[in-house]
């Protein structure tokens, strides 16, 4: 794991953070006063789009279920991104599974304002619309959510998802996955690429996985707690 400064639960700052927070920069639905926890990063390059945009790092959490080593095996710009968010104050964290990510011996430290999983895959065991490949990737964003349930900030957090719409994406039943764990559904705002200048998707499995791969129509589903 690579950490630079982050404010702890309490809310302490530095000097240097506080102004950075009075000159709030907001990048679509994230601003550099949130904590924010981005899950399941490929190449980092979506991480680094907020970091740049806001102009610094200090506020982002980025993980990867990959080592170090995978990801420089991987993605051609991992390491380079990698470098890059250290250098604007990220705290990056290798080898972090969604599914159990809230007994993470620093993540259990911390609470997020957004917490973001972007497009969420299993990898291809079937193809993309047999039951048992859709009841895998179902599994994981269970998982996901009950974690992100838990290192969610009560007042005004966030657990987004980015994900495909219509068949077969729509029998992910993310709303009422969510639900289920006590998620509430906010809204779903529609998902795109191009405002996110410098974000490359990856495919991430199989044998080219810095390759991308089409999001065509997808949305962004925003939830939080409930009561």
């Amino acid at each position: 794991m690579s950490t630079a400064a982050m404010d702890d639960e309490d809310g302490s700052s530095s000097s240097e953070e506080e102004e950075e927070v009075k000159k709030e920069i907001r990048k679509e639905h994230y601003s550099s006063t949130h904590k924010i926890l981005l899950v399941g990063e490929g190449d980092f390059s979506f991480s680094l789009c907020l970091a740049r945009a806001f102009g610094s790092a200090r506020n982002i959490v980025a993980t990867t279920v990959d080592t170090h080593q995978e990801l420089a095996k991987k993605y051609s710009n991992a390491i380079e991104n990698l470098i890059e968010l250290q250098q604007r104050g990220c705290v990056v964290v290798c080898g972090v599974d969604a599914t159990t990510m809230s007994h993470h011996f620093f993540l259990t430290t911390q609470r997020f304002h957004r917490i973001v999983y972007n497009f969420p895959h299993v990898g291809f065991a079937f193809p993309e619309d047999n039951g048992c490949q859709i009841l895998l990737n179902k599994e994981l964003v269970i998982g996901f959510f009950m974690n992100a349930k838990v290192l969610l900030k009560k007042e005004n957090g966030e657990v987004h998802v980015t994900h495909k719409i219509g068949e077969p994406y729509d029998k992910w039943d993310l709303v009422k996955e969510a639900e289920k764990i006590g998620l509430v559904f906010c809204k779903a705002k529609p998902f795109f690429k191009n405002k996110y200048s410098g974000y490359a998707q990856k495919r991430a499995h199989g044998r080219a996985p810095d390759e991308p791969f089409n999001v065509g129509e997808s949305k962004t589903f925003m939830f939080r707690l409930s009561g």
